[in-house]
């Protein structure tokens, strides 16, 4: 499923705008490469996440990730490829409150809430909530997903090399880069 380029204007701004509220400055040409990432589901306000690379190079990666209110990244894992283990991050809350879930013991309540007719591509629940300041590294091809609090979420990552395209998605419906279409 395609994403329609007015629609990803618009969710750069948003991205654009939170970020800003959390103290990132960025340079206008950050502004305009905000990636908008819908996975092809044609659900970008509950399965999306909007995000902001500063550096990927072969030894390391810096992003800032932006999601809107209760916007969920889905579940998915970072393979070896090439040999490397698979990238390991940390992510740093900067604003708001960010859900994440890894492999481990399942929260007996959890606070996200598991987007409506994808709950079966979503397996882990260990809980960590993440609030402004405080941080979590995930082990390289660990099941993940994160799914920001009422207020949306800015959250900075750190990682070894980004291959997002190599990403294995628990749901086969998802398109790490779908196509964007003009309207």
């Amino acid at each position: 499923m395609s994403i329609l380029r007015s629609e990803v204007r618009r969710a750069q701004e948003r991205a654009a705008e939170l970020l800003a509220s959390a103290g990132v400055v960025l340079t206008a040409a950050e502004r305009q490469a905000i990636e908008v990432a819908g996975f092809g589901l044609g659900q970008l306000e509950t399965q999306g996440l909007e995000l902001v690379t500063y550096v990927n190079t072969d030894r390391y990666c810096a992003k800032d990730l932006v999601l809107f209110p209760r916007q969920t990244c889905p579940e998915h894992r970072h393979p070896p490829v090439d040999g490397e283990p698979g990238k390991m991050e940390t992510f740093r809350c900067r604003r708001g409150l960010v859900y994440l879930y890894v492999e481990g013991e399942a929260a007996a309540a959890p606070q996200a809430v598991v987007p409506s007719g994808s709950e079966s591509y979503y397996t882990v629940f260990h809980e960590i909530a993440l609030q402004p300041g405080e941080q979590y590294t995930i082990a390289p091809n660990t099941k993940h997903w994160f799914q920001a609090g009422p207020e949306g979420a800015v959250v900075s990552e750190f990682s070894s090399t980004s291959r997002d395209e190599c990403d294995i998605f628990t749901d086969p419906r998802i398109e790490r880069m779908p196509r964007v279409v003009e309207d």
